[in-house]
């Protein structure tokens, strides 16, 4: 039999993106300034930014680039084991440490990288006989499945926010090494994992609880430190993943946690040892994040007073918003087709949502996922609610104009 043609299949494949309205274009920022971007020389209002406390564009982060730029190097150079960790990076790992009251955190030079890391240090098979286990919520980052996939470990995944069929799962493999891994705040729906009572199942089946923190640490918990302080748990709890590209405004990772974990990953951990460790000027950058993350609680207080703001004003004008109080609030339109035309009509009115479809998100679950920044204002918030009764009109929602700026469009 012929061997069948790769080419034709990337081909194949192609044809198929396009006619499922699936192809992604990514936009080019040709200029940011907090909130406000320049997409295509059209300066708009962006929702679709993970920066939920509005540090990326922060002097004080420009300047501790700027200082460690006068001594330290753009590049680590080497990986963390071979002569690449450099001072700034354990006082990073000191500061995050600190701030979720933990004994140890490990750097990582992006969320990604960290995951396959820690699940494959922690769950890789080293012999044919051995077999150990990975606990997944079905909704989890995709980064979570591919580690466990990579891990060579069994995988099962749980229905979404269900503790008990996660305890099915755990215990259909009784005998198994067993890791018990959820995001904290789901990226695409923006609801929280039932973090206590997973943390209760796994101390009660001798599992680790781990818990990718991507989208809560920074908004949620004493002093922002996370969807595992804001569930009243312990470092001794649960792993907890720290990513620097969201909440903190800037690049890398960190996994922070019980000692003797972490060390166990760093000697193991294939993604931390054969790469170039983190970029001395990132880390100087991320740990000025970090205190200001820590210290300026205001911006978690205004986040949450936007949040309110936006929800109250999506059900007065019956917007079908999905159940979440955190930054994430998804618009599901359903097709692909009308979550691609909802985003041309929230642009033209100066408001930047990208559509997301699958495979990022379920088939038949394209959505508008908008997300606040502490760097919105009221006045932004109104815009966008005006925007989206434009966008949305074609849904079914019982939508009626009801700011200002929409009657002041439909006046010209």
């Amino acid at each position: 039999m012929a061997r069948a043609r790769l080419r034709d299949r990337i081909a194949a494949a192609a044809v198929a993106r396009a006619a499922a309205d699936a192809v992604r274009v990514p936009r080019m920022l040709e200029g940011r300034d907090g909130v406000r971007v320049v997409v295509d020389g059209r300066r708009l209002t962006s929702f679709s930014s993970n920066d939920y406390l509005g540090l990326a564009d922060h002097p004080a982060l420009r300047e501790a680039l700027a200082a460690a730029a006068a001594s330290h190097a753009l590049g680590a150079s080497a990986s963390a084991v071979a002569g690449g960790r450099h001072a700034i990076h354990a006082e990073l790992e000191a500061a995050l440490a600190e701030w979720l009251q933990a004994p140890r955190a490990l750097l990582f030079g992006s969320g990604y990288q960290a995951n396959l890391g820690v699940v494959q240090a922690l769950l890789g098979v080293g012999g044919r006989d051995e077999q150990t286990l990975c606990v997944q919520d079905r909704l989890n980052h995709a980064s979570l499945i591919d580690a466990a996939r990579l891990a060579g470990c069994a995988l099962r995944r749980y229905p979404h926010l269900d503790a008990e069929g996660a305890a099915r799962q755990l215990r259909a493999l009784p005998g198994a090494p067993a890791l018990l891994a959820t995001d904290g705040v789901f990226s695409m729906d923006g609801d929280v994992a039932p973090l206590r009572a997973l943390a209760l199942l796994a101390q009660a089946e001798s599992a680790l609880l781990y818990v990718d923190d991507a989208h809560g640490v920074g908004v949620l918990g004493r002093d922002g430190a996370g969807s595992v302080a804001a569930a009243g748990l312990a470092a001794r709890d649960a792993l907890q993943l720290v990513t620097f590209g969201k909440a903190l405004g800037g690049q890398g990772a960190a996994l922070v946690g019980d000692a003797d974990v972490v060390e166990h990953v760093a000697q193991h951990a294939r993604a931390h040892v054969y790469t170039t460790a983190p970029s001395p000027l990132l880390a100087a950058g991320m740990l000025a994040a970090v205190r200001l993350a820590r210290s300026e609680g205001w911006r978690r207080a205004k986040l949450q007073a936007l949040i309110v703001r936006f929800r109250r004003g999506a059900a007065e004008l019956g917007l079908p918003l999905a159940e979440s109080f955190t930054p994430i609030q998804p618009l599901v339109l359903g097709d692909n087709a009308r979550a691609l035309a909802a985003a041309r009509v929230l642009e033209e009115a100066g408001v930047w949502v990208p559509a997301i479809r699958p495979p990022t998100v379920p088939p038949g679950q394209a959505r508008l996922r908008i997300t606040l920044s502490a760097a919105h204002e009221e006045s932004d918030v109104d815009r966008l609610l005006d925007a989206l009764c434009l966008a949305c009109a074609d849904t079914g929602a019982r939508i009626q104009p009801a700011h200002r700026l929409v009657a002041a469009e439909a006046a010209r």
